[in-house]
């Protein structure tokens, strides 16, 4: 299992392993601003020995949030927490990430404790917004569709929140565009029906992701990392594929990005997925064919499936969500020659 223990450097940067947390949101913010759950949250698995910790879905404008509840950065004052965050994970030896999102018509919900409905004005929700005005679900209110001077606010927004992310001092940033939230939205001609420069053609439906990303390069350092999660399928007829997914890599690859992080679905409330364990690796392995590195998600819970994953050069990093959850320690208890803390060498 030595593939677990080598490092990975992408950049400027050097990652101590091959394991590390994904984005999963807390739902804990209040007004958008991290707190004490996050710093412990988040440091308590950057302890564990995780080489790269991704920040939950941290939303770039109010209206971007799935919930009330969700991490915010649309304003300096929410830099400082985010910052105290990202310094702890670096003191312990990993890489703090971010991940800045916008969810589109998918926001404005309760959280999932609470049952995940929509929330009305009344019930202290917001007015969506989407490429197109095409609920997630049918009984819910239909979103708003940007219109152009909405979709350069969004691009606006992104590189603000890429600036505020490099000042809270995160060496990687992640632009969200996967699980059905906005840009996944504009990707797929399930929830984008427009016929203007931003729909119809493959070409026009990734428009809004590569104008995002170059501006967000005009404020993140070259030297740092930069990647983009993406649902490789819709896991519905008509909608966003693989095929598509591997092509839209390709000039990704090319425009600079340099890992994507696989996952899929999210995006069509009736989708028919295949779940089980591993069940997203072939995205991984799919995507990699381009030459761009990749990291995998998905029902991952062993050393040995990790080490499949990594020898078989199916992915470049292992991102386990659930089994972080439950054990944050995980990569201490499973990588051979691993350093511990200090303050724990006697549970060695």
């Amino acid at each position: 299992m030595a593939q677990l223990n080598q490092p990975l450097t992408i950049k400027s940067v050097t990652f101590k392993n091959r394991i590390g947390m994904p984005p999963m949101c807390q739902y804990s913010a209040i007004d958008g601003f991290a707190n004490d759950w996050h710093y412990v949250h988040y440091g308590t698995r950057a302890v564990g020995g995780a080489a790269l910790i991704i920040v939950e879905a941290t939303a770039v404008v109010p209206e971007g949030r799935i919930t009330p509840f969700d991490l915010g950065i649309w304003n300096d004052d929410q830099i400082a927490e985010l910052q105290r965050i990202a310094t702890f994970i670096h003191e312990q030896g990993s890489v703090a990430g971010i991940q800045l999102a916008h969810a589109g018509r998918k926001a404005s919900h309760d959280s999932p404790a609470k049952g995940g409905k929509q929330l009305t004005i009344s019930e202290g929700g917001w007015v969506t917004v989407a490429p197109s005005t095409i609920p997630f679900d049918a009984a819910e209110i239909a979103p708003v569709e940007l219109d152009k001077a909405g979709i350069q606010s969004v691009i606006n927004e992104f590189r603000a929140a890429t600036l505020r992310s490099k000042t809270a001092g995160f060496k990687v940033i992640e632009i969200h565009g996967a699980h059905g939230y906005l840009i996944h939205q504009f990707l797929s001609p399930l929830s984008n029906t427009r016929t203007d420069e931003y729909g119809g053609s493959f070409e026009n439906r990734i428009r809004l992701l590569k104008e995002i990303i170059l501006a967000t390069q005009t404020v993140w350092p070259a030297d740092l990392p930069l990647l983009v999660r993406l649902s490789a399928t819709d896991w519905a007829e008509g909608g966003w594929n693989l095929e598509e997914t591997v092509k839209l890599c390709a000039i990704l690859k090319e425009m600079g990005v340099d890992l994507i992080d696989c996952s899929s679905g999210g995006n069509i409330v009736t989708a028919k997925m295949s779940v089980g364990p591993g069940y997203q690796i072939p995205f991984s392995e799919a995507i990699r064919q381009t030459g761009i590195k990749t990291a995998t998600v998905g029902l991952i819970t062993t050393a040995d499936q990790i080490s499949e994953i990594l020898e078989n050069d199916k992915a470049d990093l292992v991102l386990l969500g659930r089994e972080l959850l439950r054990n944050p320690y995980f990569p201490l208890k499973t990588i051979d020659g691993i350093n511990w803390p200090t303050q724990y060498l006697r549970a060695k």
